[in-house]
């Protein structure tokens, strides 16, 4: 078992609420893709890194896109929040967000913590990062 899989609870949970419409061609093991479809989704990895013990991706692929337009995902999120009696909280990172500069850092830029000055210690002056060295090396 890998460390994204279903346990056995939580199959036992899951599996009534999958659709179960048996046409055509046997239907691969819906435990397997959806150990894949989280597999995906909880490393963030794009579907062709896959591994293959959950099966073809494009398998795992069209399963998750069906059941999204068909509004399987829904079901199976309000199920489990009606078992743990809505006390259930999950964060989405698209809605979380960082300051605008915590994703870019300037080199060379000396970070100066600003406070108090103690009595009697006379100011001094931060020297600008610019006056010590060029970029392009000459100075």
């Amino acid at each position: 078992m890998s460390r994204y899989d279903l346990t056995d609870f939580e199959w036992r949970m899951v599996e009534p609420l999958l659709p179960n419409k048996p046409r055509g061609v046997p239907r691969v093991d819906d435990r397997r893709v959806l150990n894949g479809i989280f597999w995906v989704l909880r490393s963030g990895a794009p579907w062709r890194d896959l591994p293959e013990r959950y099966g073809p991706r494009t398998t795992c692929y069209n399963r998750f896109t069906r059941w999204r337009k068909a509004g399987v995902w829904a079901r199976l999120m309000d199920a489990i929040t009606a078992a743990h009696d809505g006390d259930i909280q999950m964060i989405d990172s698209t809605s979380v967000r960082a300051h605008q500069q915590a994703a870019t850092a300037k080199r060379g830029v000396e970070i100066t913590v600003s406070v108090a000055r103690a009595a009697g210690s006379r100011p001094r002056s931060t020297s600008s990062s610019m006056r010590r060295g060029s970029r392009s090396g000459s100075a």
